[in-house]
């Protein structure tokens, strides 16, 4: 699936790094569920399991693990979107800072 799809439902970017690691440069609009986190809040954070979803970290590890749990959980429209900068240059947003 690539980034930007045409769908009814809006693309959420996923943040999985660690709350400091978003706070100082994190995609715009992107929301943060740290891995270490996912298992307890998946389903509070991201309660449609067929919303659309790019994950992304620092490299495309810890979004790798992240995607592939939650399409083990249910999830059906997840990608891995790789490095924060990745993501962002793939979908013309910016990035900022807490």
């Amino acid at each position: 699936m690539p980034l930007e799809t045409p769908t009814a439902k809006p693309l959420l970017i996923v943040d999985v790094r660690s709350p400091g690691e978003f706070a100082a440069g994190h995609v715009a609009g992107s929301v943060n569920l740290p891995l270490d986190q996912l298992a307890l809040r998946a389903s509070t954070v991201l309660p449609d399991q067929h919303q659309p979803l790019v994950l992304c970290c620092l490299s495309g590890a810890r979004s790798g693990m992240a995607a592939q749990w939650l399409k083990a959980q249910g999830y059906s429209q997840v990608v891995n979107g790789g490095s924060v900068g990745t993501v962002a240059l793939q979908l013309g947003r910016r990035i900022e800072a807490d």
